[in-house]
């Protein structure tokens, strides 16, 4: 899903490497989000869930009448830090389809993707620890804004490399299972696209996404409840 096509890996996006882990451990989790995308109401449902050891798997969906997008991160902590093993990418849009799988291979050093992908997207890109795939950055960037770290990140994604930085941008309420709370509001722009989210305390996931392009909302996930 490449900008609108693929706007899951730009909230992924969001925030980059490094995403070494603070004190709090990871949890399994569920989370419900209300979506607008492509002008439409949707729904969005994110998972974290534990497979074995210390391997763990991160998914996300959207799904309305028009589309039906979804990604999926098989990854391990690793000396403090996320590293992602392989990836999912896939998309159908009104007739339109697209998925895209993802390895990364961490004794070569190398990340290679497959399927409908053009071939200098598939690799091998040189990969080195701390790097990120695009969606684990979601979790990456809830933990390093609790922890007071810099938003600085290199995400290792759909055939290439991407240094990306974030900044605070103010605090502003939102609300999570009913209470409002107070949230850390972060942005990052990349030409005429901004990336914003929304991060609460203790929360493993932003409590909002917001994609805007050409100063227009594409794409708006809010959390509605997490367990």
């Amino acid at each position: 899903m490449h900008t609108l096509s693929r706007p899951l890996s730009l909230f992924a996006a969001a925030t980059l490497a490094l995403a070494s882990l603070p004190a709090l451990a990871l949890q399994p989790f569920k989370a419900d989000y209300q979506a607008s995308y492509m002008g439409m109401q949707a729904s969005g449902v994110m998972t974290l869930a534990q497979e074995n050891g210390n391997r763990w798997r991160y998914s996300l969906s959207i799904k309305n009448p028009m589309a039906d997008l979804s990604q999926s991160t098989l990854f391990e902590e690793n000396e403090g830090q996320m590293r992602p093993l392989s990836s999912s990418d896939r998309s159908v849009l009104l007739v339109k389809k697209r998925s895209v799988e993802g390895t990364y291979d961490w004794n070569a050093g190398q990340a290679t993707w497959s399927g409908d992908v053009k071939p200098e997207r598939r690799g091998p890109v040189a990969i080195k620890p701390g790097d990120l795939d695009a969606l684990l950055v979601n979790l990456a960037i809830a933990r390093d804004v609790a922890a007071g770290k810099t938003l600085s990140y290199r995400m290792v994604d759909d055939g290439r490399v991407k240094p990306m930085t974030y900044r605070v941008v103010g605090k502003e309420a939102v609300t999570v299972n009913g209470k409002q709370q107070q949230a850390t509001k972060v942005s990052r722009t990349d030409g005429d696209k901004e990336l914003i989210a929304w991060i609460v305390p203790d929360l493993p996931v932003p409590a909002r996404l917001l994609q805007r392009e050409k100063g227009q909302d594409a794409l708006d996930l809010t959390i509605r409840s997490v367990r």
